[in-house]
């Protein structure tokens, strides 16, 4: 049996219960695959959102750095959605809390926010993204993280390859060709990565779907960060780069409107241009790994079917020759 099928309504309802939240049984199911996230309602009619951290995935230790960035972040009026706590702790545990259950499960609970995906093709909303990530880097940049992991071509890259192998998860018409050409990019990724940037702690998975954006005519218009499980050391650039879409020039625009409010309020390393393509390589290979590893999960085979596929592995070895290719181009110019 999975961990997660342990997870019940009832555990969940009596978790948040005995740290004194007033709930009125409404309980929804937010999306998220690698924690369980939940909406509870309270008698007063607003709402926290709980997750239950998978378990094995990340230490005590290094939830509680991730919190206690949050916290820093906070306390710098920088827009982030950070654990509240009770009796002083942001980090509970089931089992502690005297509840009966198989498995022990930390969670945390956050205050629910709105909003929406920020629109990429509106110069002000990336101006704004610019200079909020500029804050968090200022903070971030303060201190560094002691238990949890750095971006680098060994943790992102070679162990996901080491894990993809030992599983078995390659169809055999596959394999051979998939790790020569895996090889062939963190070769490349290496390559890259070998000069000495900074590193500092990150929100480590900047995409939009982890930014919250509510209208500037609200009282807390802009942007709000959301999800910090993947808080992490690293350069800059890993914060920046998923921020842009499309062919190359509408990327290079988006980036050098991005830069322009980031550099407003913090200086930016120009030669991290060069790993936005290595850092690319480096996510299609863990991401391949991170569906492995949680095969087992029951919500797998219901949102990743494909994942077994020879259509997928075609995919990504057709994906990481073209990642090879655009790794040996000129970076993007802003």
């Amino acid at each position: 049996m999975h961990a997660y099928e342990s997870l019940t309504p009832d555990l969940i309802l009596d978790a948040l219960g005995a740290l004194g939240l007033e709930l009125d049984g409404r309980l929804s199911g937010l999306s998220s695959y690698e924690n369980r996230v939940y909406l509870a309602m309270l008698d007063e009619g607003a709402g926290v959102v709980a997750k239950f951290y998978r378990p094995g995935r990340w230490s005590e230790e290094q939830i509680r750095e991730e919190h206690d960035f949050a916290q820093e972040l906070l306390q710098e009026e920088v827009p982030v959605v950070a654990p509240l706590r009770f009796n002083g702790q942001t980090i509970h545990s089931t089992k502690r809390l005297g509840l009966k259950c198989e498995i022990d499960f930390l969670f945390s609970v956050c205050p629910q926010k709105g909003g929406r995906a920020p629109e990429l093709d509106d110069v002000e909303v990336i101006g704004w993204l610019g200079r909020y990530l500029a804050r968090i880097h200022n903070v971030g940049q303060a201190k560094t993280f002691k238990y949890r992991e750095s971006v680098d071509t060994q943790t992102l890259g070679i162990e996901p390859q080491k894990i993809l192998i030992q599983l078995e998860c390659i169809p055999e018409q596959f394999k051979d060709r998939w790790i020569n050409t895996c090889d062939k990019a963190l070769a490349k990724v290496e390559l890259a990565m070998r000069e000495s940037f900074q590193y500092l702690r990150l929100h480590g998975d900047c995409h939009p779907g982890n930014i919250l954006w509510t209208p500037l005519e609200l009282e807390e218009g802009g942007p709000h960060f959301v999800d910090l499980d993947d808080a992490r050391m690293g350069p800059a650039i890993q914060d920046l780069w998923m921020l842009q879409s499309g062919d190359r020039r509408e990327r290079s625009y988006q980036l050098s409107v991005l830069l322009e409010g980031y550099c407003s309020l913090r200086e930016f390393d120009m030669r991290e241009l060069q790993l936005i393509e290595p850092l690319r390589t480096l996510r299609l290979i863990h991401y391949s790994a991170w569906l492995a590893k949680r095969a087992d999960d029951p919500s797998f085979v219901i949102n990743f079917p494909w994942f077994w596929s020879p259509d997928y592995w075609q995919t990504q070895i057709d994906t990481l020759n073209e990642q090879i290719e655009a790794m040996d181009e000129p970076c993007l110019v802003v």
